[in-house]
């Protein structure tokens, strides 16, 4: 199995190079893998206590970012390296303050694994959520540096459970401790042989409602809302908006409209306003004058977490292509949620659809009976909004589960 997942990871990063003069991610991954290994030697420092935190990409950042905002407040005299993936993680986060030092991760062969581990000298390592790269591990292993996962769901079809999970159980074995979401990945890992597992939660919980407690006020929308009860589509996809937008033109009446589509390219939202009628206004361009639309556009990055605030309802998009997009942002602001089919993977979804504060739609008549449920019965849309608002505030902590059990004295000691 080894021979062949080491072949896999050069026929990988053959394959990228070979993409990179007409795939712009691959370009972008090829570019961050030169020269690296100067890079991480000059900005890792040959003095300091070095944390090294590994992310696939920016949702995994998100995830590990409490944890590493809270490792800099205990540890200010350490050093963070921060390695991405995916070039939608390293490109997004590069100038990230509280990392010292942002870099892809080079492909994971073994000499790279060496070299790496040489060149970033950690005093301790924490991958979050997904990652399982079998060379960088047994080389952090090795060195008996500790090895943290965090934020780890598992899955009973995931490899490490099958029969020929073997190699890949022996990569779990090798972490310090595993940190989980919940008590079916923590069942999942012992079941495997797996022990060194704790139940913390997920640390999204508490991202969310740092966000949420940092908003800013956005007049706009306080302008454009009124009076009026506000839906807020966030990060949707046009399977979702043409849901909508139907909705929207066969129910004319005084509630507001506000689209924060995925893409914001001129293309995107010169089709999104076509497919919405004339009663349109891009935020960009809003001013007092244009409060009577009954849309807004929001064509811009950076504002969608603040914008949840201003909503009675939200829909999240994505849930009808790879998965939904962040849940838990709109329903920290206690306000229900809706979205697409493909949500099974995303517990939090899960959750907060047994629970009522949120409903999942397939297609127009089951996007249409859900808002009209919750807008047309005070007594049940209270029910879904305080749901969604305790569910994530019952599900906060996890970042303190995690420092209370990671070993600092290991970063002190090395």
């Amino acid at each position: 199995m080894k021979f062949f997942y080491n072949t896999g990871i050069l026929l990988f990063a053959l394959t990228v190079r070979l993409l990179s003069p007409f795939n712009p991610k691959a370009r972008l991954m090829l570019r961050g893998w030169k020269g690296w290994e100067e890079r991480l030697r000059e900005n890792a420092g040959s003095d300091s206590k070095n944390i090294w935190v590994h992310c696939a990409s920016l949702g995994e950042f998100e995830q590990g970012r409490p944890v590493i905002e809270e490792l800099r407040k205990r540890q200010p005299g350490c050093r963070i390296i921060l390695s991405f993936f995916s070039p939608s993680g390293y490109e997004i986060r590069k100038n990230y303050q509280a990392a010292d030092y942002v870099c892809y991760l080079p492909p994971d062969t073994r000499r790279n694994a060496e070299r790496f581990v040489k060149a970033a000298n950690p005093s301790m390592v924490i991958f979050v959520k997904y990652e399982f790269w079998n060379n960088y591990i047994s080389e952090i292993r090795s060195k008996n540096i500790p090895l943290y996962l965090v934020s780890g769901i598992f899955r009973p079809g995931q490899h490490f459970f099958k029969w020929y999970g073997g190699f890949f159980r022996k990569m779990l074995l090798s972490f310090t401790r595993i940190f989980v979401q919940d008590k079916r990945s923590e069942s999942l890992l012992r079941s495997a042989g797996i022990e060194n597992v704790t139940i913390a939660g997920d640390t999204r919980f508490d991202r969310v409602l740092q966000i949420a407690s940092a908003a800013r006020d956005i007049k706009a929308l306080e302008v454009f809302r009124g009076k009026s009860r506000l839906f807020l589509a966030g990060s949707s996809w046009p399977p979702d908006e043409e849901i909508i937008a139907g909705y929207i033109l066969s129910h004319p009446g005084s509630m507001k409209w506000v689209f924060a589509p995925h893409e914001i390219d001129k293309p995107n939202i010169e089709r999104l306003e076509k497919l919405l009628g004339k009663d349109v206004v891009r935020y960009s361009e809003f001013t007092e004058e244009k409060a009577g639309a009954r849309v807004m556009i929001i064509d811009n990055m950076g504002m969608l977490s603040s914008a949840y605030r201003y909503a009675g309802i939200a829909a999240v998009g994505g849930g009808f292509g790879k998965g939904i997009h962040n849940v838990l942002e709109p329903a920290c602001w206690g306000i229900p949620v809706l979205f697409g089919p493909n949500y099974g993977k995303f517990r939090e979804a899960v959750d907060l659809i047994e629970l009522g504060g949120a409903r999942s739609y397939s297609n127009y008549e089951e996007f249409e009976a859900a808002f009209d449920a919750l807008t047309g019965d005070d007594k049940l849309y209270r029910k879904a909004a305080d749901s969604a608002g305790r569910f994530v505030s019952e599900n906060a902590g996890a970042t303190r589960k995690i420092m209370d059990l990671i070993t600092i004295k290991d970063i002190n000691n090395q």
